[in-house]
């Protein structure tokens, strides 16, 4: 029986595992964290990413390994490497790790991007915030995730605050100033690629973000062919200039019609929850797939699906339960503010359907206002 190593414990491991079942598949993932909640449903070794010990220990219980976040050290996984196959490459991750390779790589392909600039002292932050010109954000060029080691820098008046919020943090993870775009829709595309060189995706997304963290995604995007087949071409051009295996997803910006890349998540990914039960194959067992060599599956979509993420604490399950295409996840974990704690995907034949699903959902839950942009969104393309 084959066993797949995850390095990571979180939620993205624990339904990694959840969808290898069928498969006949064994699991074991690591984690820093002895209560990681993926060590509910698969073996969890705890320990340092770099400590070679337990890496050799993972390594020596696996056939293959993979990730379920990016900050997964890029030299552990070539450590690894050298021990057993891991998919996505470690230079695909390190490739990810780096706001500023990662930016680099967009423009050498010819993927729109927005103005970028690499900042390491107080002086190469005002200059270049008065290059690319204000609104703009700081962020560390490393670690960062859902809002995190970030500043928005609004007008020149905020450099200060900005660099006593991130400036020590310039000489260790680095740091970028990026340009604000001032996008009309949030966008993604979820993507896999096999060991043999098979690309498929799954319908493109579009997100809404609350404070940085993920709140819904809507698939199919109301968005044309055109600008599909362009986030899709964008995705297959990463995909093969990494040579990458796997599941990613690549975020996009839409602003007059154009497509901007934000950033590469080398991992399955929170926009693609909804493809459990709103595709013929998830994002999971297509990640699985693809790592071990099987063929991967359809990514044709099952009617329309809306995700809704629950971020502190759970609300109540009965309001989606109740709706025939309602689907709950519970990842097992205590509630924390600004924490990942579950998500619910609602699936429907048609966009009516869908509509008085969420109507039904968002007035259940006293959660109008997170299910209103998806609503207005529906009701404009019809």
């Amino acid at each position: 029986m084959t066993t797949v190593g995850i390095l990571g414990g979180g939620q993205l491991a624990r339904m990694l595992a959840l969808s290898g079942a069928p498969l006949g598949l064994r699991f074991l993932a690591m984690d820093t964290e002895p209560d990681a909640c993926a060590g509910q449903f698969a073996p969890l070794l705890v320990g340092d990413y770099r400590d070679e010990k337990a890496l050799a220990e993972f390594a020596a219980a696996v056939d293959v390994a993979t990730f379920d976040f990016e900050n997964v050290p890029a030299e552990s996984a070539r450590w690894l490497a050298e021990r057993v196959p891991v998919f996505p490459n470690p230079h695909a991750l390190a490739a990810a790790q780096d706001r500023l390779v990662e930016k680099t790589l967009f423009r050498s392909l010819g993927i729109p991007v927005g103005e970028f600039a690499a900042v390491d002292t107080r002086a190469q932050l005002d200059a270049e915030v008065a290059r690319i010109g204000a609104p703009c954000i700081l962020k560390t060029r490393r670690l960062g995730y859902d809002g995190k080691g970030q500043f928005r820098i609004k007008t020149a008046a905020d450099i200060d605050a900005a660099w006593e919020a991130l400036g020590a943090q310039a000489q260790t993870v680095g740091l970028i100033v990026e340009a604000f775009i001032p996008f009309e829709r949030e966008l993604s595309v979820v993507a896999v690629r096999s060991r043999a060189g098979e690309f498929l995706a799954w319908p493109l997304t579009e997100n809404w973000h609350v404070d940085g963290v993920l709140s819904a995604s809507l698939a199919p995007a109301r968005a044309g062919e055109a600008l599909a087949a362009q986030a899709f071409g964008h995705a297959r051009a990463l995909a093969e200039a990494l040579d990458y295996v796997g599941v990613f997803a690549l975020e996009l910006f839409c602003r007059e019609g154009q497509l901007l890349a934000n950033e590469l998540a080398p991992r399955v990914h929170n926009s693609g929850h909804w493809t459990i039960e709103g595709a013929e194959t998830s994002q999971f067992q297509n990640h699985l797939r693809a790592v071990l060599g099987l063929p991967i599956g359809s990514t044709r979509m099952r009617g329309h699906a809306c995700m809704l993420n629950w971020i502190g604490e759970m609300p109540d399950a009965g309001a989606v339960l109740r709706e025939a295409g309602g689907h709950w996840h519970d990842y097992g974990k205590s509630p924390r503010q600004g924490r990942k704690v579950g998500h619910a995907t609602l699936r429907a034949d048609s966009v009516e359907a869908l509509t008085q699903a969420l109507l039904a959902v968002g007035t259940g839950l006293g959660r109008e206002s997170q299910v209103a942009p998806v609503i207005a969104r529906l009701r404009e393309h019809g």
